[in-house]
């Protein structure tokens, strides 16, 4: 029987629904990293607070661009204990009368100090100490002198609390009020500082209701509702003032007759803005009017402009807190520090005539005074920022006035440009994982993340942009380690498959190498092949006679029924034994050279080379494999003849042994392979296309024990093989069916 006719369709194996999963899995993992990003848990954002912390101090060796007009000025345990010994003086334990502070504006006046900045918040009057006498032997009450000395220096700044409404005599000497409010992160850590706040200032008549204890309201608590004005009190009944459509209230409900210049209806309170501290000193610095400041809450920025082109934009989340650049340190040799009790003794001098030495450096500068005490009082401001767990919390005054100045901040993304980044790493840690073998797969994402990370700390070295760091991590690992488990999963199952697909047509060599692929495409391809086709001739002659000879034996035997029918099983097991003996003498010579048993067509095998292992000398390797099946063929026939073969089980002993031999052609070409059928039914590797018919056709011309190339192939073996294609010996050109024009063949010698 020859298999030139044999023509077989079958539907490839679909493996797209095997890609479809990464796809799913990717978009799940993004939904959740989303939703994460949404709901910005506590735990979270504690990390990246963390790692943000940790690129603070590594980029403090950077040494940035700073501010170079600030100056600080700080009390700490010596100036307390100078001030309590009467080192300048006057003696006084704590709480300093406010005299001391005077003496420290003017000392700073002398100085030539441009602005002075307290961070101690000054929240009533005081009289309960001596007054200061004045060089023009007149006196002032202390807080009286310190009002004084504000308003000879005219650059005082005073710190305000939404908590504390500053008297009057001294918020309007001041220059100007900055707010000190410290807003600590919820691991106790300050970052941020806010950058204004509104604050009421209630209407006088309201202030003395909450002055007098007899009512026990707190404005603080105050609540405006429709119509009317609550005034909660506990344990008594809460206080209720009408307001008209304006929301004013009627002054004459608290006095029957308002003083002069005081309307009859008044809103309750106004709101003031008050603004950073550090924000003040700094638009002071360049010259920016903040009363023109455009906020855009929603959009992220605050614009503070001046008269002479400065602008400053401030990128602030939709409270309108910013991070603090923390560049300029305790240390910094820009900043300029002098300790309060030195400034003290320098005015104690003056005062009594005696020289004081010249201290250069402090013209046109911005102070800030505030405390430096170590602890165990209510001086005592420290606390913790990324750079360390005890710092000066003071010092986030001077630092956000550098940044302002200098027009450096701390960028953060802004929450579309985070969602876009997630995008692109899922995108890219998806493409990097599925595309590449599993170990250069986790090595890629490793350096992506390494190269991430350190992009971050640069980033923020370089520019203080802020690139968050543990979502992205998060999106690294957690697609990778997804894909990578189902990427295991699958291609064990992969393997699996084909080790039951191929462990019967492919040598274990080529199962091992195929097992050990990273990946495995067994879907359609194409591929330059070697197709053998080879036939068993005189297996159709074979079988007739066996059946002559059993219906004979039937005669002969006078069988019937079961022992006929016995008789005619037993003939065909016999036939069927024997054809699988010479079949598998070819499929071991087609193993033995790593070839691919495709299938058996009736009394013929089909093999092919160069696939699914990619082998350069498939036509060598083709051929060798058609010689050794056909020297095998030779040596089974010899046996055979000398009664020294096996015999199939159930052999008559009568029936002599079948000679059969082998046609063999081959050709070489490209070819379409892969899996065909589906998982519900069989799944063949196999190939098709026009140089499989071709070799089909070669196999049908190719006669008894004869082995029969194309061109192709010859020229493969000429490349890889010279000396066996030497011994080919050039044929007639051929005309075989299904194919255009002659053919061009060549035999290959097998005999030794």
């Amino acid at each position: 029987m020859s298999c030139s006719g044999f023509f077989v369709c079958l539907r490839p194996v679909n493996l797209r629904r095997f890609q479809r999963a990464p796809l799913l899995l990717t978009a799940a993992g993004f939904g959740c990293l989303f939703l994460l990003r949404w709901l910005q848990p506590d735990f979270l954002t504690r990390i990246e607070n963390a790692t943000y912390d940790l690129r603070v101090r590594a980029s403090a060796a950077a040494h940035p661009p700073v501010a170079t007009n600030l100056a600080f000025v700080w009390f700490d345990d010596e100036t307390i204990r100078a001030v309590k010994r009467g080192d300048f003086g006057y003696r006084f334990g704590l709480y300093w009368p406010r005299q001391v502070y005077g003496r420290v504006i003017q000392e700073l006046a002398r100085r030539g100090a441009g602005l002075v900045a307290f961070d101690v918040v000054f929240g009533e009057l005081r009289d309960d100490h001596a007054v200061v006498g004045l060089v023009d032997n007149t006196a002032l009450e202390s807080d009286e002198y310190f009002a004084h000395q504000m308003r000879r220096a005219g650059n005082v700044v005073l710190a305000t609390t939404p908590e504390v409404e500053l008297p009057d005599l001294f918020r309007t000497n001041a220059a100007a009020l900055g707010d000190i409010s410290t807003d600590k992160d919820t691991d106790g850590v300050l970052r941020r500082v806010k950058a204004f706040r509104d604050v009421p200032r209630w209407h006088p008549l309201l202030l003395e209701v909450q002055a007098d204890p007899e009512y026990g309201v707190d404005l603080r608590r105050a609540r405006v509702l429709p119509g009317k004005l609550v005034l909660p009190r506990d344990g008594i009944e809460d206080i209720e003032i009408p307001l008209d459509a304006g929301g004013r209230f009627d002054v004459t409900d608290f006095t029957a007759e308002p003083p002069p210049g005081m309307p009859l209806k008044a809103l309750p309170f106004e709101l003031e803005r008050r603004w950073h501290l550090g924000i003040v000193l700094a638009a002071h610095a360049l010259g920016l009017d903040l009363s023109r400041a455009q906020v855009d809450l929603d959009g992220g920025r605050i614009t503070l402009a001046g008269d002479h082109g400065v602008q400053r934009i401030l990128p602030v989340d939709r409270e309108g807190f910013f991070f603090v650049d923390w560049s300029l340190t305790l240390d910094h040799p820009a900043l300029l520090r002098q300790p309060m009790h030195q400034l003290l003794a320098a005015d104690a001098a003056r005062l009594r005539g005696q020289p004081v030495p010249d201290e250069g450096g402090w013209r046109g500068r911005i102070v800030v005074v505030g405390s430096a005490v170590a602890g165990g009082n209510d001086l005592t401001d420290r606390g913790a920022t990324p750079l360390q767990k005890d710092t000066l919390l003071v010092s986030k005054h001077w630092n956000v006035a550098s940044s302002v100045i200098t027009g450096r901040f701390v960028r953060p993304l802004s929450p579309g440009q985070e969602v876009a980044l997630l995008t692109v790493l899922t995108v890219v840690v998806a493409w990097l994982t599925w595309r590449l073998p599993v170990r250069a797969g986790s090595a890629s994402v490793l350096l992506l993340w390494g190269g991430w990370v350190g992009l971050g700390f640069l980033a923020h070295a370089q520019s203080r942009l802020w690139l968050p760091l543990v979502l992205p991590t998060l999106a690294l690992f957690s697609i990778h380690g997804l894909l990578v488990t189902w990427r295991v999963v699958f291609e064990q199952a992969e393997r699996r498959r084909v080790k039951s697909v191929f462990a019967k047509i492919v040598s274990p060599n080529v199962v091992h190498e195929l097992l050990s692929a990273e990946k495995l495409s067994l879907g359609g391809t194409h591929r330059e092949v070697t197709v053998l086709f080879a036939d068993v001739r005189g297996f159709t002659e074979f079988t007739d006679q066996a059946q002559q000879r059993a219906a004979q034996l039937v005669r002969e035997r006078q069988l019937t029924g079961a022992d006929a029918e016995a008789c005619f099983a037993e003939q065909a097991r016999d036939t069927l034994a024997t054809i699988n003996l010479y079949l598998g003498v070819v499929a071991d010579a087609v193993k033995q050279y790593d070839g691919t048993l495709d299938k058996y067509i009736g009394d013929c095998v089909m093999a092919f080379w160069g696939a699914p292992t990619a082998n350069p000398r498939h036509a060598a390797s083709a051929v060798h494999a058609a010689i050794a099946a056909q020297r095998a063929i030779h040596a089974l026939n010899q046996c055979r003849r000398a009664g020294t073969a096996p015999v199939p089980a159930g052999t008559p002993a009568v029936a002599p042994l079948a000679l059969l031999e082998l046609g063999t052609g081959l050709n070489t070409g490209n070819v379409t392979v892969g899996l065909m059928g589906s998982d519900q039914h069989i799944v063949n590797y196999t190939v098709f296309g026009r140089e499989v018919n071709l070799a089909s056709r070669l196999e049908a011309v190719s006669g008894r024990g004869r082995i029969i190339i194309s061109a192709a192939t010859f020229a493969q073996l000429q490349r890889h093989d010279p000396a066996l294609a030497a011994t080919c010996v050039r044929l007639a050109d051929v005309e075989v069916k299904g194919i255009r024009g002659a053919v061009e063949i060549y035999e290959v010698p097998w005999q030794r």
